[in-house]
């Protein structure tokens, strides 16, 4: 029942409390991922949803770490600026690239909290805007024309691609065609990146599988007491589901290191 929900919730609320403050100045984080997912929480008659803001970094020696999760107010952008402030004033560093969905407000929170890191907008979510300008029964030839542009490891290919696109469709689709042309830079991110990490660096994939874990196991609670307890319990859920990271590599890091170095000035905070 309730009781022994809140009794549960606010035991782990004591342990994660640890976790929330800890330091980590220890690494670099490289790459961030950052996104949200929403949770129905049903306390007394009332159901309301709640957006939960995940924070997974990937550490120079390439393992993946969930570094923060926090229930968002009712402004997103704002709730995105200061977990990233939060997480600087723990000591992250080293950071060299974001990857989120085109949130409103995360792009001007990255630019905001981490002056000269780079943005990659995940291309999952972009082809999906582009192709909800397209009528479907035209939708799988324009789709493998889109996600052909995403298959080719040098930067020149991709941008040529990326034009024959707007050529080819331009006239046929004009909305879906300024979606993409509008999008198309941030959505390249990635091409200056190691090859090796192309296929981890364009989407938030990683995240996504996360959030279905997270949602698997909180509609078992199905009644939460509180808004915290509810939070308390997902963070739980993405700590455990993310505990058999530390067994695996996520990527290489040794190529990054070969790529250009950054300006100093701007990863250290």
């Amino acid at each position: 029942g309730k009781d022994a929900v809140s009794r549960i919730a606010s035991r782990l609320e004591e342990q994660q409390k640890e976790w929330r403050e800890r330091s980590l100045e220890e690494k670099e984080y490289p790459y961030l991922y950052l996104d949200a997912t929403y949770l129905k929480v049903r306390w007394a008659a009332r159901v309301t949803t709640i957006a939960l803001l995940v924070c997974v970094g990937v550490d120079e020696e390439g393992f993946r770490e969930v570094l923060a999760v926090e229930v968002a107010g009712s402004e997103k952008g704002v709730a995105y600026a200061s977990m990233l402030r939060s997480l600087i004033d723990r000591g992250l560093s080293g950071m060299r690239l974001v990857v989120s969905d085109d949130h409103e407000g995360i792009k001007a929170a990255v630019s905001g909290e981490l002056p000269g890191v780079e943005w990659q907008r995940c291309v999952v979510h972009f082809e999906r805007n582009v192709l909800s300008s397209v009528p479907a029964s035209e939708m799988s030839e324009v789709a493998e024309d889109l996600k052909a542009v995403f298959k080719v490891r040098r930067e020149k290919t991709a941008r040529a691609l990326a034009e024959e696109f707007v050529e080819l469709y331009g006239k046929r689709f004009p909305k879906a065609v300024s979606v993409f042309e509008a999008g198309i830079g941030d959505a390249l991110t990635y091409l200056s990146f190691p090859g090796s990490h192309h296929a981890k660096l364009r989407t938030t994939n990683m995240l996504e599988r996360l959030f279905k874990e997270v949602k698997r196991r909180t509609r078992v609670v199905g009644v939460f007491p509180n808004e915290t307890s509810a939070s308390t319990l997902a963070t739980e859920i993405a700590l455990r589901s993310s505990e058999e990271w530390a067994l695996r590599r996520y990527l290489t890091m040794d190529a990054l290191e070969t790529a250009a170095k950054p300006n100093p000035q701007l990863s250290r905070h």
